[in-house]
């Protein structure tokens, strides 16, 4: 593997010293870039293009090449590739989003979910490899997962953004069931992710976008206490580097102070909470992500660049930051947009680490 030339990502990662705020951006490689769609559209469909290691690299490097300031690469995938090497049928409906032709709402079937052959997920490690190949150490590269609370509200509830009632019945009135959705799953997981960072992912990250769903003591049973599983078992070191891990959930920041006791070198913080306040409640624990709300990217480069500064003068003088929106960017969004965000950030984040 070729050499990294530009670290600065890894370093905040593990809240070492760096010139400035490095910055990526959930999504980055997306909807919003023209070029991204002409690929998608030569594809087929989406599902085509995570399958596909040539066009996951094509469109993993897209943003790269228009957006010179970013730190960092994240492999083109989605969440429910694991789900869907589980055996439940993955589709996408136009305008609907992701679906499953068999969901786990029967006893029966729950318990004949099994850790699948990960020869079935071997198209992800190699665009993984691929990209790897094709960055040349440009920038590092981040491999992911969901957690095993957001993948199970898929297989349970057949698609994302319901009201999840279905699986939090499941929930507490047969915690049993659900526990070995979230067990395997989570075993399923870690394979997943080392067999990344053995194709050469630099760092991981953990998407549990549904963890805010949940009540307190919920969150903890259903969410963390498997993500804390998964930091367990991850491959800490490779290509005689230490590959940092990063766990999100969207809506946690209730949650902070157990989620940096998990193991995880960082938290990524969705746009509802001030980041030096989440600061002050981590210590130095993690380094912290996030967390500009991806709306003012459909603003105006002005109130773009007073809102990077606001991030910027929240978390303060140091280290262990990683500049990035609080989820998502949206396909709305004009790539000039980004632009200004990502300069903005380069040029107001030196003064932070003088």
């Amino acid at each position: 593997m070729s050499e990294l030339k530009n670290d600065t990502f890894l370093k905040a990662l593990m809240r070492q010293p760096t010139d400035y705020t490095p910055v990526w951006m959930m999504r980055q490689a997306g909807r919003y870039l023209p070029e991204y769609r002409e690929s998608r559209k030569t594809a087929g469909s989406f599902l085509q293009l995570c399958k596909s290691p040539d066009f996951a690299t094509e469109v993993t490097i897209q943003p790269l090449d228009r957006y010179p300031l970013l730190d960092s690469s994240i492999l083109f995938s989605d969440i429910l590739t694991v789900p869907d090497a589980m055996g439940l049928g993955l589709y996408f409906e136009e305008g609907e989003g992701p679906k499953f032709e068999r969901t786990l709402r029967e006893e029966a079937d729950i318990l004949k979910l099994e850790v699948p052959d990960m020869a079935k997920l071997q198209y992800v490690f190699d665009a993984v490899a691929q990209i790897r190949k094709t960055l040349d150490g440009r920038v590092p590269l981040i491999g992911f997962s969901g957690s095993p609370w957001t993948l199970a509200t898929y297989m349970v509830e057949g698609k994302g953004g319901t009201d999840f009632l279905t699986i939090k019945k499941m929930a507490y009135a047969r915690p049993d069931l659900l526990h070995h959705i979230l067990e395997t799953t989570a075993q399923t997981v870690i394979q997943y992710l080392n067999a990344q960072i053995a194709a050469g992912a630099q760092a991981v990250m953990i998407f549990d976008s549904w963890g805010g769903a949940l009540s307190h003591d919920a969150y903890i049973e259903f969410s963390l206490n498997y993500m804390q599983k998964i930091v367990a078992g991850l491959t800490k070191t490779n290509d005689g580097r230490k590959v940092p891990s990063v766990v999100f959930t969207k809506g946690g920041a209730l949650w902070l102070e157990a989620q940096a006791e998990i193991g995880a070198d960082a938290l990524g913080l969705d746009w509802t909470v001030d980041i030096g306040q989440a600061r002050k409640r981590v210590g130095d624990k993690v380094a912290l992500q996030g967390n500009l709300d991806p709306a003012i990217l459909l603003s105006t480069p002005e109130a773009i660049e007073k809102q990077v500064e606001n991030v910027l003068r929240s978390y303060g003088k140091g280290h262990g930051h990683i500049f990035n929106l609080g989820h998502g960017i949206t396909q709305w969004t004009p790539p000039e947009n980004a632009a200004a965000m990502l300069e903005a950030v380069r040029k107001y984040s030196k003064q932070y680490h003088q």
